[in-house]
């Protein structure tokens, strides 16, 4: 029986990773965010409120569970919010870690048995965007406050004494449980069944991630008790403007509303990176990942749409 423990339930991927890992009778499952539990099915896994940035909170729920695994998906992810508030970025994204860290350490010094896994999610923000898709080997270059954030992170966990893995994504989309957030998808689909014209950047590339495959990449991880770097992306290696009209193909929309822009046209307090995108061969070669393809994810999401529309 493994014990896993996710940070972040309430987000995107810790909703996803919660309906997927409690229906595993393998698996003892404690799900923490800050505040109240948000998602709709509340059967079958622990939820416990936790504020990692409060290293007591930290200690106290991990020393009462003494999880196998930790999943940490909490992290402050609005990008220009962390240009602006470089405070709190670097508190839930960094100071968050370093508590976990010390704490899960803590514990393994008082019970020699403990050895737990922490795998931990990054991003391609951390890239400077000047050619893709990148490997696990591609030396990192942050733009934004953000990205610093997130490569300090990262440099945190390969430093600690535990078993860790690090789990890239990009540009991850999906429908979550009261649906507080938008995406990519529905916002192209929504504004164009009104009639409105959208402006979508031509000189960005990415590898879009369905949510449920960047969840199944975790969960591979720490099945696998895989060690290291791994990038967790979808396949297709696309631009916004070439998503914009992939979402317009598949639902049948007016193509003529999305007008192509530069970057350079909107004004954002954070860099993006222009090129980024992931190469997945380690994670398909030592894990057995399967993306789906990005029309395939948005048949999923039209499904899980339809689903709750009911």
């Amino acid at each position: 029986m493994q014990k896993i423990l996710i940070t972040g339930s309430n987000g995107l991927l810790g909703q996803k990773l919660v309906y997927k890992l409690k229906a595993d009778s393998n698996v003892t499952l404690i799900a923490t965010a800050r505040g109240d539990n948000r998602l709709v099915d509340k059967v079958g896994y622990t939820y416990e409120p936790l504020d990692i940035t409060d290293l007591s909170q930290v200690k106290t729920i991990f020393s009462r569970y003494m999880p196998d695994i930790i999943i940490n998906t909490a992290a402050m992810t609005n990008v220009d919010a962390c240009e602006t508030e470089q405070e709190s970025c670097w508190l839930l994204n960094v100071t968050a870690v370093e508590n976990q860290l010390s704490v899960l350490e803590g514990l393994m010094q008082e019970h020699s048995e403990y050895n737990p896994h922490f795998i931990h999610l990054s991003t391609d923000f951390i890239f400077d965007g000047t050619h893709g898709p990148l490997d696990e080997n591609e030396q990192p270059h942050p733009l934004s406050y953000y990205a610093e954030s997130k490569l300090a992170a990262e440099k945190i966990v390969q430093s600690s004494k535990l078993n860790w893995a690090i789990a890239r994504t990009v540009l991850v989309y999906g429908i979550v449980d009261n649906m507080s957030r938008s995406n990519i998808v529905l916002w192209v689909k929504q504004n164009l069944e009104q009639g409105k014209t959208i402006n979508v950047v031509d000189d960005q590339f990415r590898t879009p991630t369905l949510a449920e495959d960047l969840a199944d990449g975790c969960i591979l991880i720490a099945r696998k008790k895989a060690k290291g770097i791994y990038n967790i992306s979808g396949k297709d290696f696309l631009s916004i403007l070439e998503i914009a009209h992939l979402v317009a193909d598949y639902y049948k929309l007016d193509k003529t509303l999305i007008k192509a822009s530069k970057s350079s046209d909107i004004k954002q307090p954070a860099k993006r990176p222009p090129i980024t995108g992931f190469i997945i061969d380690k994670a398909i070669r030592e894990l057995g990942y399967q993306p789906h393809s990005f029309t395939e994810g948005i048949r999923f999401l039209e499904e899980q749409l339809n689903k709750m529309s009911k």
